[in-house]
């Protein structure tokens, strides 16, 4: 593939997982649609097809307009040759492979089609990394012109894997504030004294230790309404609706599964939990920050990175449930400093996390590639 040409924006082509039901594929997905809404990228969307991805979303996109092409995921080579040839129709300046496994396959392609440059985003402080896996990562890192973790927390566990540091930089995921607009017209103390947790039903996150803490919550006195949001496979949610049904919570519990108003959701709620294992830098804790929700998550990495315990949200020891009742306790029965936390999470959300942000950096980023490619080739 030749370089730049003249007169026309650098092309970035991001691949990642169809499935729709992790943070990599949104983030994917904005930066695409910042791309279209201006003129100094030429963007396109890879998805890798999942067997239990959603048609509908992928046709929804279609009928939107975002520029998009689906590769085969039956095999990892199955991928990589039909990525292959969409880059060399495409000849993307810049490919971006996001996520595990998807950031393996993505540059091996990138590599086969001769892209002038690649860069890595991982999204999660944890990944599945057999020795081979993380072998072949370390391998390609050092044909790779960028590593992006979407949080401080990730870039320091990409450093810890062997990942070179000159290379390896953190840019902040963000979201749509827009949707969260009106939250400041929904006072806490109005709201339904309820939990909201958005999150896909996985081994990385801990809805039981949420469901005991509701448990627990009902020996002192209070029955708060569950609303437990996300996808997932049915293998890691029918174990947790049976310890709903064990612990008398069937009546209290709702398993909405993927909704589509999760801004309206969390706006009408007064909580916003996420109770996991690990995270990269949780877009739903974001989005419960920006709603003005009393934010509560588990004390690990990435989580950390988003809240100051006591100052705008409450964080809890990681698969503790007596420690999450007593922070579920605290704001269901103290309005005033459920209210504080709320002002304060909206305004360190509109402050630090917005999409505007995270995709002027990635933007920057992008263009900065692309000119040395072209300088390179000059």
């Amino acid at each position: 593939m030749g370089v730049i040409a003249a007169g026309r924006p650098p092309r970035v082509l991001h691949f990642v997982t169809g499935g729709f039901s992790g943070g990599a594929t949104q983030v994917a997905l904005q930066l695409v649609e910042a791309a279209r809404s201006g003129a100094a990228i030429e963007p396109l969307l890879v998805l890798r097809r999942k067997r239990r991805g959603d048609p509908a979303r992928i046709e929804e996109l279609r009928r939107n307009g975002v520029p998009l092409r689906v590769v085969p995921g039956w095999t990892h080579w199955a991928s990589i040759l039909a990525l292959v040839r969409v880059c060399r129709e495409f000849q993307p300046d810049v490919l971006v492979a996001h996520g595990f496994s998807e950031h393996l396959w993505g540059r091996y392609a990138a590599l086969l089609a001769h892209v002038p440059r690649i860069v890595h985003v991982e999204h999660n402080t944890r990944e599945r990394y057999t020795r081979w896996r993380l072998a072949q990562a370390r391998w390609l890192a050092r044909r790779t012109h960028r590593i992006v973790g979407c949080s401080e927390g990730v870039r320091e566990a990409l450093l810890a894997m062997g990942m070179p540091p000159g290379r390896t930089i953190a840019i902040p995921n963000g979201i749509r504030l827009e949707p969260f607009a009106d939250a400041e017209a929904h006072p806490l103390p109005a709201r339904t004294p309820g939990i909201v947790m958005v999150s896909r039903f996985s081994k990385q996150k801990d809805h039981a230790t949420l469901l005991r803490a509701v448990a627990l919550l009902r020996e002192r006195g209070l029955r708060p309404p569950v609303v437990l949001a996300g996808g997932g496979k049915a293998l890691h949610r029918r174990p947790l609706e049976k310890l709903a049904l064990s612990l008398g919570l069937a009546g209290q519990v709702d398993f909405a599964g993927v909704i589509r108003n999760v801004p309206e959701v969390l706006v009408s709620h007064r909580i916003a939990v996420l109770s996991t294992h690990y995270e990269g830098m949780p877009l739903a804790l974001l989005e419960g920050m920006a709603a003005g929700c009393a934010a509560i998550g588990s004390a690990v990495p990435g989580v950390r990175e988003v809240i100051e315990d006591g100052v705008d949200g409450l964080l809890v020891p990681e698969s503790d449930p007596v420690a999450l009742a007593d922070a579920l306790e605290r704001v269901l029965r103290d309005d005033a400093f459920a209210a504080r936390l709320g002002k304060q999470a909206r305004r360190t959300a509109l402050a630090r996390y917005g999409r505007e942000r995270m995709n002027q950096r990635y933007e920057a980023l992008f263009i900065d590639l692309a000119a040395d490619a072209r300088s390179e080739g000059a």
